[in-house]
């Protein structure tokens, strides 16, 4: 039997989340899309504990008047880079939640590295 989209999407997602752990240290980059909005979180898994967030939703990024959605996930990504480094964290671990690396993922990881977070 065949996996839809979004149970192949889940079946990636848990073989990612298996291996990249967020640490006080070196954190991880959650996202989640939707058809309308992109969200991200910098997670510390250890102590459950969600450092710094950002999304398509917020003030920021709809004042800017992105011309689509691959530009406004770069925004989102700028934002929570620069959130995640008044936080004090310059490196983290990348979870695409078993999303594609290409288009607004692959926008908003090259929007975070532009505000400075390695990874």
């Amino acid at each position: 039997m065949r996996l839809t989209k979004t149970g192949r999407r889940n079946r990636i997602h848990l073989s990612i989340r298996k291996n990249i752990k967020g640490t006080a240290e070196k954190p991880r980059l959650s996202i989640y899309r939707s058809n309308k909005e992109i969200y991200a979180q910098v997670i510390d898994d250890v102590n459950g504990k969600t450092i710094a967030a950002a999304s398509s939703r917020d003030k920021e990024v709809e004042d800017a008047k992105a011309d689509n959605k691959v530009v406004e996930a770069q925004l989102v990504g700028k934002l929570i880079g620069k959130r995640a480094k008044k936080a004090g964290v310059s490196s983290i671990g990348f979870d695409r939640s078993g999303y594609l690396y290409h288009g607004r993922v692959k926008s908003l990881a090259d929007g975070a590295r532009e505000a400075g977070l390695n990874f």
